[in-house]
């Protein structure tokens, strides 16, 4: 056998040190998450005055860090009008600063972004309000408004309330019962057969006098538990549907009739001012008031209401109707100016009068039918205190019809802005509301 020599057995000792302490090669590794589109503004109250210039700023991360060789389409125009600016680009590590140019009037300018990664879309947006506190609504204030709403209330003073309660023991706490509510309401005709309407009400158990608050409902369709929380506060409470439905059914009931005989509601009998399907939902809510304020253990003076999107809209009906209401409280209210489209600027939902939607609704007749359901023309009614809230990015209840509203509301107001949010509440944007109507209803 041959030995290798001394040189040899040190060169195959180092070659065999090597190859145990190199490293395995390492295995191929994949990066997954959500990605972030975001963009901001260059003044931090994101308010501007008409022909002051805006810059929108847009970045693109993941797990925090600005994803590399990112790009975005984005657009720029007046909210829920055609952009007047579309481009698709690269986005630096740094951000993209957009020159997003500016408005000559009042009104909302509103930048949308979109990325695409793994085949799946990613959006963000900003809308820039450029004087809103001087927006003024489109709608007008028909001169038998006020005759026709009374009419109204005298058909349905004509129809007795026919209170029929139903004890819900598995919603029921220690200090609150919670009751499964129907009320006799005017029909869908005048003069012919009533309807009915459903609520869940829960007060507290306890002997005494109570604040009530009527929380009414955004759009659609859906069952209710009732608003418990603040009947433990101490209120009397009364969640409400719309659709003359018991409240309390499985939710694939609810769920097939959105697909079917509710689908498309807001706009049944938009050419008849009488047989609109709201005219039966505003006065529905005068009959819950006719049942709180009755109710035994009222306190006999304060009474709210609340709601938000249709809901908000609701709360402004209410307030502009009813005396007996002496504060509100209103998320992100809709049917607010509905008519915007008509003059190339952002309608309210649900947006019946929109270029690019069903243009059958653009008729004399429907228009007209609009300003007697408008929340604008209920708004310019208000007496009484209230608290309004949303955010500039809402793209269901534009802030041009929200602000149109607003304006025009004579009585003491106060609005609460949580800029970012769309058609949504955050939990310290809902809990500072709560507060606010507890501290106006309690004494």
């Amino acid at each position: 056998m041959v030995r290798p020599d001394s040189g040899m057995r040190i060169l195959l000792a180092v070659l065999i040190t090597l190859f145990v302490l190199s490293p395995a090669p390492a295995a191929a590794q994949q990066r997954i998450g959500t990605v972030s589109v975001r963009v901001s503004l260059d003044h931090p109250d994101w308010l501007y005055t008409p022909g002051e210039a805006v810059r929108f700023r847009i970045t693109v991360s993941q797990d925090g860090q600005p994803l590399p060789d990112a790009a975005v389409t984005y657009s720029i125009g007046p909210e829920m009008m055609p952009p007047t600016v579309e481009k698709t680009v690269a986005v630096p590590p740094g951000g993209l600063v957009v020159e997003g140019g500016t408005m000559k009037g009042p009104g909302f300018l509103r930048c949308v972004a979109t990325a695409e990664r793994n085949g799946r879309k990613y959006r963000g947006l900003a809308t820039a309000g450029f004087s809103p506190e001087q927006i003024q609504p489109t709608t007008t204030d028909p001169a038998d408004f006020d005759a026709f709403w009374n009419a109204g209330r005298e058909a349905l003073a004509r129809i007795p309330m026919d209170a029929r309660l139903t004890l819900l023991p598995e919603l029921c706490t220690a200090t609150v019962n919670v009751y499964h509510l129907s009320l006799q309401n005017v029909g869908g005709d005048p003069g012919g057969a009533p309807s009915r309407l459903y609520g869940i009400l829960a007060e507290p158990k306890a002997d005494g006098k109570y604040p009530a608050v009527l929380e009414v409902p955004g759009a659609g369709i859906r069952p209710y538990r009732g608003r418990v929380d603040l009947a433990e506060s101490g209120m009397i409470t009364l969640q409400i549907g719309i659709h003359g439905l018991p409240v309390q059914l499985p939710q694939e009931v609810y769920d097939s009739l959105g697909r079917s005989a509710v689908a498309g509601y807001w706009a049944y009998n938009l050419d008849n001012r009488e047989r609109y399907y709201y005219h039966r939902v505003y006065l529905g809510c005068l009959r819950a008031n006719d049942f709180l304020t009755s109710h035994p253990k009222f306190d006999g003076t304060r009474l709210a209401v609340a709601g938000g999107s249709q809901g908000g809209a609701l709360s402004l009906v209410t307030a502009g109707l009813d005396p007996r209401v002496k504060v509100l409280a209103a998320f992100y209210p809709a049917l607010s100016d509905v008519t915007g489209y008509l003059f190339d600027r952002a309608g309210g939902w649900p947006h019946m009068f929109r270029a690019s939607g069903p243009s059958s609704h653009r008729t004399p007749e429907k228009i007209e039918t609009s300003k007697y359901y408008d929340a604008v023309n209920f708004a310019r009614r208000i007496r009484v205190p209230g608290l309004y809230s949303w955010g500039f990015n809402d793209e269901t209840c534009p802030p041009t019809s929200m602000y149109s509203a607003y304006n025009v509301i004579p009585a003491k107001k106060e609005l609460l802005l949580a800029l970012e949010t769309g058609h949504n509440q955050v939990p310290e944007q809902s809990e500072q509301v709560k507060n606010w109507l507890i501290g106006m209803l309690k004494p």
